[in-house]
């Protein structure tokens, strides 16, 4: 291991051993999605004000 993955592992493992692994994955995935669905209703607005 080089001396720059050490810093990097060490902020991993703190982390890591305050939330876990699958939590930070799921949280990620919501705000992804999450986000992603208020952009398709935004564009549902906008689209839809423009027609009339």
């Amino acid at each position: 291991m080089s001396q720059a993955e050490k810093p990097a592992a060490s902020v991993r493992a703190r982390i890591e051993s305050k939330f876990p692994r699958s939590l930070v994955i799921r949280l990620v995935a919501y705000l992804f999605v999450g986000h992603l669905f208020a952009f398709f209703v935004y564009l549902l607005f906008v689209l839809g004000a423009e027609n009339q």
